[in-house]
């Protein structure tokens, strides 16, 4: 009976879990309206892709623009498009955020931890931070992307 009980309650949180993330997927802007990325779900976590660019051009003209900022030089010859930026962000009930995730910046190459929340508005805040210390960082404001 109490393995029972135990199941069904970490089924719950699952669902709830599932449930939270539903609101995040799908695609966003960010806050200048540059980017657009596509946020999904995966193993119940979020990932984010770069699936738009206002500028799909490098500075030397060449074009599909590449990640030219990256420290890894394997990637700096990738295409932003198709490139993943966010990654592993898990849900947690208690704080009503998805946390403990990363996100990769493009315009400089580096990699911070990140947490987002959802806004009563609608759009998603997102934090990027360093050293573990999310006072230190800057946050951004996303909004849902919208054919209309």
């Amino acid at each position: 009976m109490k393995q029972a009980i135990l199941t069904f309650l970490f089924a719950a949180l699952l669902y709830q879990a599932s449930a939270q993330n539903k609101k995040i997927v799908g695609v966003w802007w960010n806050q200048e309206f540059t980017l657009r990325a596509e946020l999904y779900e995966k193993d119940g976590k979020i990932h984010g892709r770069i699936i738009w660019l206002k500028e799909n051009s490098n500075p030397d003209g060449s074009s599909p623009r590449t990640d030219i900022n990256n420290p890894d030089k394997k990637l700096a010859t990738r295409k932003l498009i198709g490139a993943t930026i966010m990654h592993n962000l898990h849900w947690d009930a208690e704080k009503k955020e998805w946390h403990s995730g990363e996100i990769y910046d493009p315009k400089s190459g580096s990699t911070y931890s990140c947490y987002a929340h959802m806004q009563s508005d609608g759009t998603v805040y997102l934090k990027a931070y360093v050293w573990g210390m999310p006072f230190i960082g800057k946050g951004t404001v996303w909004t849902r992307y919208s054919k209309e």
